[in-house]
């Protein structure tokens, strides 16, 4: 039986949600014991700067194993299409080490925005920009593979959803960008330098909620309102 569309929605952002009160309640940080060539590909430059970045590659990976589970085609090509997209979302978000081409990308592209004697501002949002649109790319490419049943549709209206979906998910997912990635100027600590209090835990689930909320609202209203189009979704 298939969740229901709201269940469906926010199950990418409980998840999130959950892995952060996980890392909070271990005391989980740079002092906890990891194989020295794990812990030298994760920690690093962009999780100290970026650091709620790892709870949005949670987010991608239970919205791809969503999709599968709302999905109308074989299971076969839904368990291969989870293995294929979060495999891509892993290797874009992790390599070479944490951060990936995501975060690179953002970094470079607001940096060299910054350097041409662009306002801040500017800088921030293109790079934010940069990495929701790799970020989102990875998500799109795995909801391709997946597949979902959709109705017959012609050219022109096959083409104008697919405008939509990758115009309205850009748009969350960059304003889910923007959210995490100001979390030290929302007051965010430290971590993984140290464990996460309580106090920054709630501020971490607080920015991850309404960082991704206008994207688990377009999943809510695709799900809700074209319930053969799973795979419209952003």
């Amino acid at each position: 039986m298939k969740p229901s569309a709201g269940a469906s929605a926010a199950l990418p952002l409980l998840a999130a949600a959950l892995a952060i009160g996980a890392v909070a309640t271990t005391g989980f940080s740079q002092a906890s014991p990891l194989p020295p060539e794990i812990g030298a590909r994760f920690y690093g430059f962009f999780l100290d700067r970026y650091p709620l970045f790892a709870f949005a590659l949670v987010y991608g990976l239970v919205w791809i194993a969503m999709l599968a589970m709302r999905g109308g085609t074989s299971l076969v090509r839904r368990i291969l299409g989870v293995l294929v997209g979060a495999s891509l979302l892993l290797g874009l978000g992790l390599h070479p080490t944490f951060g990936g081409l995501v975060l690179r990308a953002g970094f470079a592209t607001g940096g060299m925005t910054f350097l041409t004697f662009q306002p801040m501002s500017a800088a921030y949002a293109t790079g934010a920009a940069a990495s929701a649109f790799v970020f989102g790319a990875a998500l799109a490419v795995s909801r391709l593979l997946i597949g979902a049943s959709t109705p017959a549709a012609s050219w022109r209206q096959r083409i104008a959803r697919g405008l939509y979906r990758c115009g309205t998910g850009f748009l969350a997912l960059w304003f889910a960008f923007a959210m995490i990635g100001a979390a030290h100027l929302a007051g965010f600590g430290p971590w993984p330098r140290r464990a996460m209090s309580v106090s920054e835990a709630g501020k971490a689930v607080s920015l991850i909620f309404a960082g991704f909320f206008p994207h688990v609202m377009l999943v809510w209203l695709a799900l809700r309102y074209k319930p053969r189009q799973a795979s419209f979704a952003a």
